[in-house]
């Protein structure tokens, strides 16, 4: 008979078929460290399963559209910082792509999102980044330079898309058709896979200002108004890196 440990091993190195097998094997086995391992599992890939629902349900947009070659799911991040560019992504994904736990950015953690960016990069068809910077935000304002940083994403995809499905927005200027979708990412495999891009992207800029400009604690609030952030404002004034139309109606030092 074997021993436990060895059970163990055998359950962790098997996938698929393999582990429907060791479950069926080990089932009846009497040992309590093999019950514990076969609920374990049993747990691990009931899991899975509904994970596999989860993102095939994702997929109702892709699969609508099926017959579209290159279809690109595009979000942005970052509209409501006091600081920071705004940026977007523009993904295509292949059609039979499954990366699993691709959700809207804003459901899943830092570390999440972290282990899901490498994937998302090395399996897209095609990625595509646009950024605008706060200089422009301000002078165009934060929908239009939202609108522009979609464009430069779209732009640099290669192939180009042959659609669009966006969160919400249709993009102006844009040759392609688009399918404005309400809480897209959280509806859409491909702007899911956007707004994750676009967030990892987004927060690495903003830890890297952090060096340029410590005290504003960019690293953590990515910009955004944390007591900190508008304290810094109060004591220090404003950095490059603000937006000054954000500021209007905001106690900011007078540098």
């Amino acid at each position: 008979m074997k021993k436990v440990i060895q059970i163990k091993e055998e359950f962790y190195q098997a996938q698929g078929k393999k582990l429907d097998e060791l479950l069926e094997e080990y089932k009846l086995d009497p040992r309590s460290g093999v019950k514990s391992l076969v609920a374990k599992y049993q747990k691990l890939q009931e899991n899975q399963n509904k994970e596999l629902q989860r993102i095939e349900r994702m997929k109702q947009y892709e699969r609508q559209y099926a017959n579209y070659s290159y279809i690109c799911g595009i979000d942005e991040v970052g509209r409501g910082p006091l600081a920071g560019p705004v940026v977007a992504c523009a993904v295509i994904l292949p059609k039979d792509c499954s990366i699993l736990y691709i959700n809207d950015s804003k459901q899943l953690t830092e570390k999440k999102r972290e282990e899901l960016y490498p994937q998302i990069l090395e399996q897209a068809v095609s990625v595509g980044i646009g950024i605008v910077d706060q200089e422009e935000i301000d002078r165009i304002n934060i929908l239009q330079a939202t609108y522009e940083a979609m464009r430069q994403a779209v732009e640099k995809l290669n192939p180009q898309p042959d659609l669009l499905l966006n969160d919400a927005v249709i993009i102006p200027k844009i040759p392609y058709k688009q399918i404005s979708i309400i809480r897209g990412d959280t509806k859409s495999i491909s702007i899911a896979a956007a707004s994750i891009v676009a967030k990892v992207t987004r927060d690495h800029m903003m830890e890297e200002y952090e060096k340029q400009y410590p005290r504003y604690d960019f690293a953590s609030n990515k910009g955004y108004g944390s007591a900190k952030h508008l304290e810094a404002l109060k004591t220090l004034g404003v950095c490059k890196l603000h937006r000054k139309s954000f500021l209007k109606n905001l106690e900011v030092k007078q540098n």
